[in-house]
């Protein structure tokens, strides 16, 4: 699934610059939703917000809960593609405890120095970060029992190329757990090819049995998926592509065979 007409480096250059700006200034004026009261209304619990950095929360820009889905166990390794300023790994972490390994990767580099602090700060010693992309993340497969992502696979051009970097991840019987954008129907290419779309999570949002069958075509076998119903978007041009487009967020629970 690859969308060959969108700019790749002006893409890129675009996703850098609004993450750079999510990161270091969390309370500007973006497409989307960010901090703690949009993670509870999507599903994360209070106790577990409240014994991780501030920081990272308010700088959240993910579309979805799926730590049900994930239902990640002491002592379990996992991989965050896109983990932002940190919150998931953060949250992952209480989950796997001292005897779990959690990995962040992503390719801003204001996010990973955040996050880094906070996981140096807040003596989350089981956490990790590596700048890279989330379809070539440098690690060893089979290195993780779940790769978890939120809100960022649809902001790769070449999303069957992630699916295939999240099974190469995992061990057999290994989970994926994600919450992603999705549309009803295929975007047109005036929304496709406009990198400020794709960097609010509307441009690269794939139809979505299309994306389901890239989730299948890498080998993972997709056993759950969810409406988000509390997800929305909150400038006037993302709720309108949101409306015509059914823009959507979908939570996700697929297995490595």
């Amino acid at each position: 699934m690859i969308a060959a007409t969108v700019d790749r480096s002006a893409l890129e250059t675009k996703v850098k610059q609004m993450y750079h700006d999510v990161a270091v200034n969390p309370h500007g004026d973006f497409h989307f939703e960010m901090g703690r009261a949009m993670a509870e209304r999507l599903g994360y619990a209070s106790e577990d917000l409240d014994r991780i950095p501030v920081e990272a929360i308010e700088s959240f820009a993910g579309v979805g809960h799926f730590f049900h889905l994930a239902n990640l166990r002491p002592g379990e390794r996992v991989v965050d593609l896109g983990s932002g300023s940190g919150m998931d790994t953060f949250v992952a972490s209480l989950k796997v405890g001292a005897s779990g390994r959690i990995v962040g990767v992503d390719m801003t580099d204001a996010q990973l120095e955040k996050a880094e602090r906070l996981a140096r700060s807040g003596r989350f010693d089981n956490v990790a970060y590596r700048k890279a992309y989330i379809e070539d993340t440098g690690l060893d497969a089979g290195v993780c029992d779940c790769v978890i992502s939120n809100g960022v696979i649809n902001l790769a051009p070449d999303k069957d190329r992630v699916f295939r970097e999240a099974a190469r991840l995992l061990v057999s019987g290994g989970r994926l757990a994600i919450a992603d954008i999705v549309a009803d129907v295929a975007l047109p290419e005036n929304v496709v090819c406009n990198p400020d779309l794709w960097a609010a999570c509307i441009g690269g949002a794939a139809q979505h049995d299309d994306y389901r069958a890239a989730i299948e075509r890498a080998g993972l076998r997709v056993e759950v998926v969810e409406d988000n119903r509390h997800y929305q978007f909150i400038s006037e041009r993302a709720k309108r592509a949101t409306a015509r487009f059914g823009v959507k967020s979908v939570s996700i629970l697929a297995r490595k065979p």
